[in-house]
């Protein structure tokens, strides 16, 4: 029997082959047949879930949601000291020099990772923007998003600050961080779904694990990881509560 295992869209492309590295040796680590499938949206990986064609995920906030309530999915770990925070940024030629400066109508990018958009507009209120008057340019990815500002299809860009900090350094020389989040308690979590649920102490161990050796390490190193370390339920219903909140 094999098992799918995917990540929420929106991750640095830089740590693209890292997904794949990190699957061939969780399939050595378990011996399971385990199936990486990365999908190109939010809204594609969604439907996989809700036809429970996903067995373990690197799942945002928003998706922990449903995982943990609708799905019966229990979290293992989360990356160590990595939260997941938003950036909002401007083409370097912008005149802007603060996010409250931005007006009415202003056309601001991003993708559809819900997480990001989120604390993206949250960070968008001291201007009084809301998605009631912004013109909104959606992009499949972040680099999709830099790309509208350096080619002034967009004012201001929503960004995953992991995304964003990972672009080449030629591309960041043309834009500027106006406001970066510091919310903290938001994170990625790696979850297992109710057909791998026999195997959650022994996958969890092994992730618990894997920075004690050079090898699994190496694999860690590849994702922009130092180390796992454990997430309890309690923990992702705090945080899906917290962005909840947030969102209000």
């Amino acid at each position: 029997m094999s098992f799918m295992f995917t990540v929420s869209p929106g991750f640095s492309p830089a740590h693209l082959s890292g997904w794949y590295i990190f699957n061939t040796w969780l399939q050595k680590q378990t011996e399971l047949a385990i199936h990486l499938e990365l999908h190109d949206n939010f809204h594609a990986q969604t439907e996989a879930i809700k036809n429970d064609n996903v067995d373990l995920i690197y799942a945002n906030s928003f998706d922990a949601a449903m995982l943990m309530r609708d799905k019966g999915f229990f979290p293992l770990v989360k990356a160590k000291g990595k939260s997941d925070e938003a950036i909002i940024a401007v083409n370097s030629g912008n005149t802007v020099e603060d996010v409250a400066h931005l007006e009415p109508g202003t056309r601001v990018a991003y993708t559809d990772d819900p997480d990001v958009k989120m604390m993206g507009m949250i960070m968008l209120e001291p201007a009084d923007l809301d998605a009631t008057n912004i013109e909104s340019v959606v992009a499949n990815t972040n680099i999709l998003v830099a790309k509208k500002l350096l080619k002034g299809d967009a004012d201001a860009g929503i960004f995953l600050a992991e995304a964003f900090d990972d672009l080449s350094k030629m591309i960041k020389m043309q834009l500027r961080v106006l406001v970066r989040s510091e919310i903290s308690d938001i994170h990625h979590s790696l979850m297992i779904g109710p057909k791998l649920l026999d195997k959650r102490e022994e996958i969890q161990k092994s992730l618990l694990e894997m920075n004690a050796c050079d090898k699994g390490l190496g694999v860690l190193n590849s994702l922009g990881f130092d180390a796992w370390e454990k997430v309890e339920a309690d923990e992702i219903e705090f945080m899906i509560d917290l962005v909840d909140a947030l969102s209000m």
